[in-house]
């Protein structure tokens, strides 16, 4: 197997070994060996909803910006103010090209006045590292850094457990620098899976005696892409390269909510024409009306009219439907609207994200 991935030239996340050692099913995904499952989708998906399940995200990009001009710079190329982020805030973001295509969606961390902490999808890894670097100066920490996150309503209760007092106090979106074992590590209250949970950023050297501390915990299972995915999915949070990318803007993908439109950025003029003129797919989401699921590459069709394409699309274990996400017309987008999709003309209605609304994210 090494011999194979080294060909291949795939990666292998320093949890790789305690993966086989559980015998996960693992699979290739941007270039990394990921586990896809441990135990079952399933499995995995509920004991997230209701007690703590740990993610090897190690393939992950992380990088440092350092000084009010880097910062600047960032917030030349992003929808929303980085300057005036107050510190031990985190706020989501995206890289935008010149007309408002998205490069990545990234959550960036204000560890003290003038130093950022930005987290990249594994995707675009390597065209956002070339950005930052020419754009900002900023110094790629993605080589001996590790992520791993901590997800579910006890994770907060498991992370005390071991010993890391600093984070009892972090509120939604608020991150802090602690230690474990004498080294230090960056821990941020944020999360891919609607429910309350971390994501912990610490040496690579760390991250197996970690994994293995994290999972000894009785309230604690691995859990591999497969849920993640679902959970994902049940509350309308984007895949970079499947739900977003360069071929769609912020406003497309339904994150107007999120643009500061008083902030200077390089793609604002053309996104202030884009809502202007209102005539444009915006990202939807959509139930079947029962437990088939709409798949991606799905058209979708309105009165027998292809008006838009499925891009994820999954059974959603704690919602018990059919969901996905489709590029359809603004004026179709509202809740409520009654399509088909697929070749074999699946029932389908739009409806608000997120499918899911009992997550403990917030609390």
């Amino acid at each position: 197997m090494k011999a194979v991935l080294e060909a291949r030239n795939v990666k292998r996340t320093p949890l790789y070994d305690e993966h086989i050692l559980r015998g996960a099913k693992m699979t290739e995904f941007h270039g990394w060996m990921l586990p896809v499952q441990f135990k079952g989708i399933l499995e995995e998906h509920h004991h997230t909803r209701s007690k703590c399940s740990v993610f090897d995200c190690c393939h992950m990009g992380e990088f440092r910006l350092k000084g009010p001009k880097a910062i600047r710079s960032l917030e030349a190329m992003v929808f929303n103010d980085m300057i005036c982020l107050k510190v031990g805030r985190c706020r989501y973001s995206s890289i935008l090209d010149t007309c408002g295509g998205i490069i990545d969606d990234v959550i960036a961390m204000k560890l003290s006045e003038d130093e950022l902490f930005v987290v990249t999808n594994a995707g675009p890894y390597e065209k956002v590292a070339r950005i930052l670097y020419r754009v900002c100066l900023a110094t790629d920490v993605t080589a001996g850094t590790a992520k791993i996150d901590v997800q579910g309503p006890l994770s907060r209760r498991v992370l005390l457990d071991l010993g890391l007092r600093d984070i009892e106090p972090l509120k939604y979106f608020t991150c802090c620098r602690t230690q474990w074992q004498g080294s230090e590590m960056l821990v941020s209250r944020t999360g891919y899976t609607g429910e309350l949970g971390y994501e912990v950023f610490l040496p690579n050297a760390l991250a197996a005696p970690f994994w293995r501390e994290v999972t000894a915990h009785p309230a604690v299972e691995p859990a591999g892409l497969g849920a993640r995915d679902t959970l994902r999915l049940e509350m309308g949070y984007t895949l970079y390269g499947q739900d977003v990318d360069e071929s769609h803007t912020t406003l497309e993908a339904g994150m107007g909510r999120f643009i500061d439109w008083n902030s200077e950025f390089h793609a604002k003029e053309f996104l202030v024409m884009q809502r202007e003129l209102g005539r444009y797919k915006v990202r939807t989401g959509i139930r079947s009306m029962d437990r088939r699921a709409p798949r991606p590459g799905y058209e979708v069709f309105h009165e027998g009219r292809p008006v838009g394409v499925v891009t994820s699309g999954s059974y959603g274990p704690s919602v018990g439907y059919g969901i996905g996400m489709a590029y359809i017309p603004v004026e179709l987008s509202m809740p409520g609207t009654r399509l088909t999709a697929g070749p074999k003309d699946m029932e389908i209605v739009t409806e608000e994200f997120p499918f899911y609304k009992n997550g403990s994210f917030k609390g």
